[in-house]
């Protein structure tokens, strides 16, 4: 089932009652990244994902995004649909989302997951690569920009092996509205650092990432792991940052044990 809420385009699966999953996708993709897990979890959860503004099927309005504004409308989703304390997994640019979020409005969920994300905002280096991308794309090469982008977010071994697959997703990408695309990229762009939050998270928390993230690699993940109280770390073998495409069956195994563990 389909709703719109504040602009945004929301996707429903399982029965209302059950326990809430909320999933956010990452950057440049929609809703559809998490269908796999949906697919599995939708049996026994409540599963909720919608497109973040500016991307999807979601309104784009002017393209100038915030990271408070998205966390805004992630509670605005849960208001609107009378979620209980739902449990929130955001990847990559959702894993942003949803620490933020946590940090404002921990007391709204029971239980995090973050895939391929990172706490740390981006440093000085990080901010250049947003404003050479908003460059390119102000030049007209919005394809180039999201064919060379959604490369780098998967590993060589899935887009060889799963070539068809991958392309699909690269010219899904490219459907996006070029001003949500750089509505996002200056949110990324101007979020905050949560790291100082990760301490003071205090409901159970997954961390998943890919052996292969070249975005998020473990090297970086592992350590953020370690400050979070109740975080358990998992590393998917030969997976890249898209971990839930690549390896389904490895993270929705994981995020049922996760789960059943917590009683969640």
């Amino acid at each position: 089932m389909e709703k719109t809420i504040s602009g945004l385009s929301v996707f429903l699966s399982g029965k209302q009652e059950s326990k809430a999953i909320v999933f956010v996708h990452g950057f440049p993709f929609d809703h559809f990244m998490w269908a796999e897990q949906v697919a599995e979890f939708s049996k026994e959860y409540f599963c909720v994902t919608y497109d973040i503004r500016g991307l999807g099927e979601s309104v784009v309005g002017d393209g100038q995004f915030t990271m408070e504004m998205f966390v805004d409308d992630l509670e605005k989703v849960v208001d609107e649909l009378k979620l209980d304390k739902p449990v929130l997994c955001g990847l990559s640019m959702g894993g942003y989302i949803s620490l933020r979020a946590i940090e404002r409005i921990q007391n709204k969920f029971s239980g995090l997951i973050l895939c391929d994300t990172k706490s740390d905002a981006d440093d000085n280096a990080g901010k250049l690569k947003r404003a050479a991308a908003i460059k390119q794309i102000n030049s007209g090469d919005h394809n180039n920009f999201i064919e060379t982008f959604v490369q780098i977010c998967f590993s060589e071994k899935f887009t060889k092996e799963s070539n068809v697959g991958f392309r699909e997703i690269v010219e899904r990408s490219k459907k996006n509205n070029p001003k949500g695309i750089k509505g996002c990229l200056l949110a990324m762009a101007g979020r905050t650092d949560t790291t100082g939050c990760l301490s003071k998270i205090n409901i159970p928390t997954l961390i998943i990432c890919g052996s292969e993230d070249k975005l998020s690699p473990p090297s970086v993940m592992k350590p953020m792991s370690e400050k979070i109280p109740n975080g358990r770390f998992v590393l998917i073998e030969g997976a890249g940052h898209m971990t839930p495409i690549e390896e389904p069956m490895q993270v929705n195994s994981e995020i049922k044990k996760f789960l059943s563990e917590n009683k969640l």
